[in-house]
């Protein structure tokens, strides 16, 4: 018993230590945030030109590499989409110098971790191996950069994977048809507007030339981004970066030639019925900036309005839905601002038994309208940014959330030093500034409202208006 005592005072003693120090850090921040960094990477390019970025942290003998392609789903050609993706299961199918699985394999054996991610803007490859096995996983991954082997033999069982993919992730799950069908409606032009994992009238038709065109076009040096982080520096892997893919020659790089989206002119409003349904849901969208699409300027304040309006049990949305007038078991916002193209900003919120859509809907208009009309307080301002350079803080201490940022950040255009200066810009951030963005974002009369309901004749109407209904509305 006395043993056990023991060990719960150590541990809350260095929990308390731990909060200490991650409240000095963000009271620093706060107080100087021209000086704070987030993760202090040191940065080289190769001759081919791959970007290189390392993140120091020496901890433990232990290094994540991650390698970053500048395309996904976005670059796809029409009538060719979930190619993206189906290159990611295929690049784990053997190269002129490794069988189909041997990199898993060998991974595994030594070890490690892997596994790789598609985006709309990006694909990435990770492993996470002790430092002495980092050359292996290094000279593994520039092979398969540029010897991939295909064959329709090997094709034709994995597109079956996918497909099985998309039936257990989109097909069976009523909330992500309903998400899949509000993105073709509330992007009118933008690739953004189709599935991520594609159509399955379109991955059918994917054979392996189709595959082998898109990864000789993509999968180049001079479009990749290599992360390390862990207990290495620049000066010991620029030898083997130059080593292992300093010698893969550069190829003339395929222009991203990504459809713009025209104005939002209209309003837009789309149900799904679904007998499986057991929690109905309430969701508006808007187009929204990014950090490079748009009026740009307001994708710092819209992080902190989407905090504001929808994080966490203290944000507006949840305490006027779910505490002060309970008619929703949930309720947020949610806003990204990392990508190639368009975001959006998203509210949502899940009604309690017995509360119908009609009078959710008029909670939530009502806290927008609250908004627009006497916009933020300083005390939100000061709260959110409070916790968002905390998340900065906390950051610092996982290997992979640091590689992921920096090689998501690259990917889709932004600097090293936009992501170092992500706690200076949050800091900057001014009340008018997210009451001006609340103004540009949150029109109504060009937004999307997604409703997921029941079957059935008991199901809350939807105002009226006409619904598209139906049964069928990132992925690794």
């Amino acid at each position: 018993m006395n043993g056990r005592m023991v060990g719960t005072g150590a541990r809350w003693s260095w929990i308390w230590l731990t909060l200490l120090v991650v409240a000095g850090l963000v009271t620093a921040i706060s107080a100087n945030p021209v000086a704070a960094k987030v993760f202090n990477p040191e940065t080289f390019t190769l001759k081919n030109g791959m970007q290189v970025v390392v993140i120091p942290n020496h901890r433990v003998p232990v290094v994540t590499q991650m390698i970053f392609y500048k395309v996904g789903a976005i670059d796809e050609s029409p009538g060719q989409g979930g190619i993206a993706h189906l290159l990611e299961h295929l690049m784990f199918k053997g190269t002129k110098n490794h069988r189909p699985g041997e990199f898993s394999e060998l991974v595994a054996r030594n070890g490690g971790r892997e596994n790789a991610f598609t985006s709309y803007d990006y694909t990435g490859y990770y492993q996470n191996v002790a430092k002495d096995r980092l050359e292996l996983v290094m000279a593994l991954e520039a092979d398969r950069m540029t010897h991939l082997v295909l064959t329709d033999a090997q094709v034709t069982p994995e597109r079956q994977v996918v497909l099985e993919e998309r039936h257990m992730r989109i097909d069976n799950n009523p909330a992500a048809v309903l998400d899949e069908r509000a993105d073709a409606v509330l992007y009118l032009n933008h690739p953004y507007r189709r599935p991520l994992i594609g159509w399955e009238h379109e991955i059918k038709t994917l054979s392996a030339a189709d595959v082998l065109d898109f990864y000789k076009h993509w999968y180049t040096p001079n479009n990749a981004i290599l992360v390390v982080a862990g207990d290495i520096t620049a000066a010991e892997l620029r030898p083997l970066a130059e080593k292992y893919y300093g010698t893969i020659p550069a190829v003339a790089p395929k222009p991203h030639l990504i459809p713009q989206e025209p104005p939002q002119k209209t309003a837009r409003r789309i149900t799904l019925h679904d007998e499986r349904v057991r929690q109905p849901s309430w969701q508006r969208s808007y187009v929204a900036p990014s950090y490079i699409n748009g009026a740009t300027e307001h994708a710092y304040p819209l992080q902190l309005l989407a905090r504001i309006l929808g994080d966490g049990a203290t944000s507006r949305l949840y305490r006027s839905l779910v505490v002060e007038n309970p008619l929703a078991v949930d309720a947020g916002a949610w806003y990204d601002p990392s990508k190639r193209g368009p975001s959006r900003l998203s509210l949502y919120a899940s009604p309690r038994p017995g509360v119908s859509m009609d009078q959710i809907e008029a909670a939530m208009t009502a806290a927008v309208d609250a908004v627009l009309r006497d916009g933020v307080t300083e005390d939100e301002i000061k709260r959110v940014k409070t916790g968002m350079l905390a998340d900065a803080v906390y950051a610092r201490d996982s290997l992979g959330t640091g590689a992921r940022v920096l090689g998501e950040a690259l990917a889709i255009g932004l600097t090293v030093d936009d992501v170092e200066a992500w706690p200076e810009r949050i800091s900057a951030v001014t009340k008018a500034q997210v009451d001006a963005a609340a103004r540009a974002v949150l029109d109504g009369g060009h937004s999307v409202t997604a409703l997921l309901l029941a079957d059935g004749p008991e199901d809350v109407k939807n105002g009226g208006e006409p619904a598209i209904t139906g049964k069928q509305a990132a992925i690794r």
